[in-house]
């Protein structure tokens, strides 16, 4: 393999190297590391990577705000969309990640390589704005969020936030924010363990998750366009494509000649991989839901605007449990989900100038690629709806563009779901502008 790797370097001579570590014990990709991994237990952890923190991370404050809105507003009634959105997720995801491994680069250079100029900038832009608005407003989510456990006021929680997520990822290897990430998952199920200790009516909950209810009142309208905007999030895009392509970078494929195409095997991995992690992200949505329809709206409790009043209503609730699991989660949620939300704009700058990017780059290296992350975190304050319906169209022309994917291209299941994600979020923005102000 290393003869192979260095017989690649000779014929690319052009093509950029990416300062990197050696990989950890010899092996040089992870289709390697799992066959001389014979610890099932340690085999799946492993099998764990890009999928789980994207989806993880799509639980981020803003998106928890959402989902226990929508339980405290309407109970039960908006169960179904867990179902709903899991596959059109994956769909979604996974032609990120083909796009990522097949490419050997992310999504913003992909376009940069392949398309009009002016659609890479249009992209770029809408997705920076998107992620530094949400990114302040996550900050702000976790400070109420400690606020609620310590009685330390807001606004001098704030700064010590940000500096020490920009601390985590400009001095951290792209090993050690990965392994914090995962870590930073587990704080996901606190959200599965306030909505047991709401005890809800489970008949009720059966029958509403699998027996969609739909309503043609306006407010009902923008909280389903409202989950469907904050679930299937263009952050996400960006993300799994780039964080494919820094996984084979600490391998060692640190050209891009050398990370271009994927095995069966590494794409079989990818699956699992984006499975686990849509599915996680949609098993917190709907438990955040049940939570605060068993609790909030079973006791008129409705108008809530944020996860930090849910958590904050809940305190004389079910003995403050489910209130204490809502703040945990919240705080692991917006500590794992801000990193992502600024990174994935460094990505996309970075990649759209052609400059040096990733977490295994020196700040001198990079400094675009920081100088990003810093800016996004510090300036920090909305919507990123509007991006997601022509992005996700630009997303399938890609996936289905013989000349960058060769045989990987999607297969006729991945586009009829894609497509039908795509036209979802389409009908739900035209459906936002129309119930707008109603």
């Amino acid at each position: 393999m290393a003869q192979s790797n260095q017989t690649d370097k000779s014929r690319h001579h052009d093509a950029p190297a990416v300062p990197h570590s050696e990989p950890a014990g010899g092996t040089a990709s992870l289709e390697a590391a799992m066959v001389s991994e014979k610890n099932p237990l340690k085999r799946f952890f492993k099998l764990l990577g890009p999928g789980l923190i994207t989806g993880a991370s799509d639980d981020d404050p803003s998106g928890i705000g959402t989902y226990a809105v929508a339980g405290a507003a309407f109970g039960f009634a908006t169960l179904w969309t867990a179902l709903f959105t899991w596959p059109l997720m994956v769909a979604v995801q996974l032609t990120c990640a083909r796009i990522g491994m097949v490419s050997g680069t992310g999504l913003a250079a992909v376009l940069r390589r392949h398309y009009a100029r002016n659609l890479l900038y249009l992209t770029v832009s809408g997705l920076v704005i998107a992620n530094t608005i949400n990114a302040g407003a996550d900050i702000g989510a976790i400070a109420a969020a400690i606020n609620l456990l310590v009685p330390v006021p807001i606004a001098l929680l704030v700064v010590p936030i940000a500096l020490i997520i920009l601390a985590l990822q400009i001095w951290g290897s792209y090993r050690l924010i990965a392994r914090t990430f995962k870590w930073l998952v587990l704080a996901l199920f606190a959200y599965v363990g306030s909505a047991f200790f709401a005890r809800p009516d489970w008949l009720a909950v059966m029958k509403t998750t699998f027996i969609p209810r739909l309503s043609f009142d306006a407010a009902f309208l923008a909280t389903l366009v409202a989950i469907f905007g904050t679930t299937i999030s263009p952050y996400l895009f960006f993300w799994q494509a780039d964080q494919e392509v820094e996984e084979e970078i600490s391998f060692g494929r640190v050209t891009r000649a050398q990370r271009r195409g994927a095995s069966d095997a590494e794409m079989k991995y990818a699956r699992w991989d984006v499975h686990l992690g849509m599915l996680l992200s949609n098993l917190v949505m709907y438990f955040i839901i049940l939570a605060t329809a068993a609790t909030l709206f079973k006791t008129g409790k409705t108008n809530i605007q944020s996860a930090t009043d849910a958590a904050e209503a809940l305190k004389p609730l079910a003995h403050g449990a489910a209130s204490l699991m809502l703040a945990v989660g919240l705080i692991g949620s917006g500590f794992l989900a801000v990193p992502v939300l600024t990174g994935c704009s460094a990505y996309a700058v970075s990649e759209a100038a052609g400059g040096r990017y990733g977490f295994n780059q020196k700040f001198r290296q990079a400094k675009l690629f920081y100088g990003v992350i810093i800016g996004s975190t510090l300036i920090g304050v909305l919507i990123n709806f509007v991006l997601a319906p022509p992005l996700l169209v630009a997303i399938m022309l890609v996936a289905n563009n013989r000349q960058i994917m060769g045989e990987r291209v999607n297969g006729r299941w991945t586009n009829i779901l894609g497509w039908t994600t795509t036209l979802v979020m389409f009908v739900a923005a035209v459906a936002l502008v129309l119930t707008w102000g109603q």
